[in-house]
């Protein structure tokens, strides 16, 4: 157990996105039409969610589409918040309050959404510049420093793409821009990077690099916090597993004792096989 907080410490954590209201019916002059519809019961997006992952762990959060992947991202970014209720909390780095800027310094987030905002003409050091200042590209009244100039070609260089600072985002292929974000997240050295079903839309070479790029990160020491609904994209540096289905945790545990076959079929709902090859799981139908 690490003597340093914990990365992230949730206790009995739920949230709700949405309203829970139905449309009202308008009075139509019919009996039928002089009814109201009921509200619908809402159901929370995580529902009494307790979950502790500690500094420097690599851990994957893995799930369907719709499970709570997303609002679980959105809670450690301080853009989705809890249900207020006694015996409910979260801290983030040991802390419960931060200021939002700070606390994006030190986790760095590589994300489809972020990926879809940068496909304009800024160019590759200007992304990356970008995460000093919490934007999507350099605007004109950004001015970035002598510093931040030498730490955002210092973050492409290390990720193998110093050639793409002058290039816009728009001229890239899918694994570049994917490896630009990546810079953009580390150019603060932050602590722990979370992973947000980064292989989307890579073709197979791409793949392999990402999940290679992804392996020289954990073993540099960085926390690595995986969500993704893809197996194969678990590295074997992460030990840890999480089953997220309907909001609720179903399995936590070491990734051999997780990821089998009954618990995978389970988990997406249909009979699936998992096998394992050099470190890497798959699932077979």
């Amino acid at each position: 157990m690490s003597s340093s907080p914990p990365l992230l410490n949730f206790q009995h954590v739920t949230i709700f996105r949405g309203t829970a209201d139905g449309p009202v019916a308008q009075n139509q002059g019919t009996p039928e039409s002089n009814l109201e519809r009921a509200p619908a019961v809402a159901r929370p997006a995580l529902d009494d969610i307790s979950l502790r992952i500690e500094a420097g762990e690599h851990v994957c959060i893995l799930g369907p589409n719709g499970c709570g992947k997303s609002t679980l991202i959105k809670t450690i970014t301080r853009e989705c918040y809890p249900v207020v209720r006694e015996g409910s909390s979260i801290s983030i780095l040991g802390r419960e309050r931060w200021n939002i800027f700070e606390l994006r310094s030190l986790l760095g987030i590589v994300s489809p959404d972020l990926l879809g905002a940068c496909t304009t003409d800024a160019t590759g050091r200007d992304v990356v510049l970008s995460g000093f200042f919490s934007s999507t590209r350099i605007f004109p009244h950004h001015h970035p420093d002598p510093a931040q100039l030498a730490l955002a070609d210092r973050a492409l260089e290390r990720m193998g793409v110093a050639h793409l600072a002058g290039r816009s985002v728009a001229r890239m292929s899918s694994g570049e821009a994917k490896r630009t974000l990546i810079a953009r997240a580390l150019v603060h050295d932050p602590q722990a990077l979370l992973f947000d079903e980064p292989s989307n839309a890579l073709d197979i070479a791409a793949q392999l690099q990402l999940r290679a790029a992804m392996r020289e990160l954990a073993q540099s020491g960085i926390a690595i916090l995986l969500v993704t609904h893809h197996v194969s994209e678990i590295i074997p540096e992460i030990e840890r597993v999480i089953l997220l289905r309907d909001g609720r945790i179903i399995a936590d545990g070491p990734k051999a004792e997780v990821l089998t076959s009954e618990r995978i079929s389970g988990l997406f709902g249909i009979p699936l096989r998992i096998s394992q090859q050099d470190g890497y799981f798959h699932i077979r139908e």
